[in-house]
């Protein structure tokens, strides 16, 4: 009979990977201070509950990935030495359980603000969902496909911003109402092609953490049969191709502030280049989940932080 570990404190917030958590809360912030920014916009309620729906979520995604990790691991060393359920003898099924709280926790939150504002949140909100619970489950998770980075910078960057828009933006950009009589269907076009554009450095830079997670377990992955994008792409184009990110997504604030979807302030952000340049270079020079992934994150909390004070700025200062 196995004895399994109890789940103390230090060992959930392993679990969920506490660090990574802030790449779900910026883009939330950004949202929401962009709603406040540009439209004067601000829904106290709705955005609270918003809040906990979203840390619910990325709390979900992260801890159901070990699971499914730990379950679906074909190398035993991977499961029993570096997966923190077999390292530490944790029960999977009471992770899984808890886990499932927090999706449930989740769809409550979207429910009540589908409630509040329109269905169309119930199909966007379903989308996300989707791709949460289906990126590590399933015969063939989105995972083990060359599609997690993108799939992770739409979800977490641009889906997190539009929703943090959507819950706090009256009239809503995109409109889904039905009665017995009445079927209508809406999308203010100019308003979700401007948040796209807005949110697209963060949908890069959040990419690129996966992108960077990806290149430093391509030799475990391959012996789990996890075959990601810098599997098809091989290690020297995936290098090649790791610094014209960050690069890509500093020109694209500068697009943005040209067309005048974001303030000039955020032309500040220009100011960051030289740490992401270096933190680029770090990774550049090793690709080890424990001494470099970390930069990654850390060009995305710093760009992603600089936005969102730098928003507020010109909020409070009416630029």
């Amino acid at each position: 009979m196995v004895t399994y570990r109890p789940l103390t404190w230090p060992l959930f917030l392993e679990l969920i990977r506490l660090p990574a958590k802030a790449a779900s809360l910026l883009p939330f912030l950004f949202g929401v201070s962009y709603a406040w920014m540009q439209w004067g916009q601000l829904d106290w309620l709705n955005t609270g509950v918003y809040f906990v729906g979203q840390m619910s979520i990325a709390l979900f995604v992260t801890g159901f990935n070990n699971v499914q990790d730990f379950y679906k691991a074909t190398d035993e060393t991977y499961r029993q030495t570096q997966n923190i359920i077999g390292r530490e003898q944790l029960d999977p099924v009471r992770i899984l359980l808890l886990m499932l709280g927090f999706l449930s926790l989740a769809c409550v939150m979207g429910l009540f603000l589908v409630w509040r504002t329109n269905l169309s949140l119930l199909l966007i909100g379903g989308a996300a969902v989707f791709v949460a619970i289906f990126y590590t489950f399933g015969p063939v998770p989105l995972s083990r496909l060359p599609s997690g980075e993108l799939l992770a910078g739409l979800c977490e960057g641009f889906g997190t911003i539009f929703i943090a828009v959507f819950v706090n933006h009256t009239p809503q950009p995109v409109l889904l109402a039905l009665d017995w009589q009445y079927f209508r269907f809406s999308i203010d076009m100019a308003t979700c092609l401007q948040l796209f554009l807005v949110a697209l450095p963060i949908v890069i830079l959040d990419g690129t953490v996966m992108f960077a997670d990806n290149i430093c377990d391509l030799a475990q992955d391959q012996r789990n049969q996890r075959y990601t994008l810098p599997y098809y792409l091989g290690k020297p184009r995936a290098l090649r191709l790791y610094p014209w990110l960050a690069r890509s997504a500093f020109a694209l604030i500068v697009l943005a502030v040209g067309l005048q979807a974001l303030p000039w302030p955020l032309l500040a952000t220009l100011g960051l280049w030289p740490l992401v340049a270096k933190n680029t270079r770090g990774f550049l020079a090793k690709q080890s989940k424990t001494e470099t992934f970390n930069l990654a994150i850390k060009s995305l909390l710093a760009v992603s932080l600089a936005e969102v004070v730098l928003i507020l700025l010109a909020g409070v200062m009416n630029f």
